[in-house]
């Protein structure tokens, strides 16, 4: 398979990505195209949809066997679910599948043709296989259950981000960043209160603790100081 595109976002790790596609709408992201496919005719009649499916790549977990069962961390890394009943990147090949809103069509003098979407869930840099229209009539279900996931999905943390150290942010970062830490980025199997995470986001990496229900964020420093540690 080719690799028609790159998305570039604001997550340079894994960590603190929620878990799936839309839930954050304010998380903006830009997919650029390889040259090859920097074509305007390719995406014509692409800008009459709110929303669009991209085929991607998981590009940074390395060789790894697939394995038939995985443990979703938000189950508490215990429970054992069929692989083909996950979203887990340990799968037979490493594709994933998002669905995210199409906010703009741009034509960039140097990188041509630009998507501006909301709501991914991809680390900066990811490879896109393919790009589809999202098509409400056959790909929306509301009569769809949804397994385990109903048991997960509810779950959030209530975040105490100090002003003084949230404005470090732009505005139009903040509300995304709290949403983030309120999904609770740690492994669900990881419960100690004493220790101190650190997420990185936009150039900064928060530093914070959890204590039962409540995330404090206790520190902010660059990423570029984090590097040069």
């Amino acid at each position: 398979m080719k690799i028609i595109a790159h998305i570039q976002t604001d997550f340079p790790d894994k960590f603190g990505i929620p878990r799936q596609s839309g839930i954050i709408e304010e998380l903006k992201g830009k997919i650029v195209f390889e040259p090859e496919y920097r074509r305007a005719e390719a995406v014509r009649g692409l800008e009459e949809f709110s929303h669009i499916w991209l085929l991607w790549e998981f590009s940074k977990i390395g060789e790894r066997q697939w394995s038939a069962t995985v443990r979703p961390p938000r189950l508490g890394g215990n429970k054992r679910i069929g692989v083909f009943a996950t979203r887990s990147p340990f799968r037979p090949n490493n594709i994933g599948l998002s669905c995210v809103r199409l906010t703009g069509i741009e034509e960039d003098k140097k990188q041509g043709i630009v998507l501006h979407v909301q709501g991914a869930d991809l680390m900066d840099g990811t490879p896109i296989y393919d790009i589809k229209p999202y098509i409400p009539f056959t790909d929306c279900h509301p009569e769809a259950s949804e397994g385990y996931t109903r048991e997960t999905r509810a779950h959030k943390l209530t975040v105490d981000f100090p002003k003084e150290l949230l404005e470090l942010y732009p505005p139009e970062k903040r509300e995304a960043v709290t949403k983030i830490l309120e999904l609770d980025p740690r492994p669900a199997y990881i419960q100690d209160s004493e220790r101190i995470y650190g997420m990185s986001y936009a150039g900064l990496d928060i530093q914070f603790q959890v204590d039962g229900e409540r995330l404090t964020v206790i520190k902010i420093l660059s990423c570029a100081d984090i590097n040069n540690v």
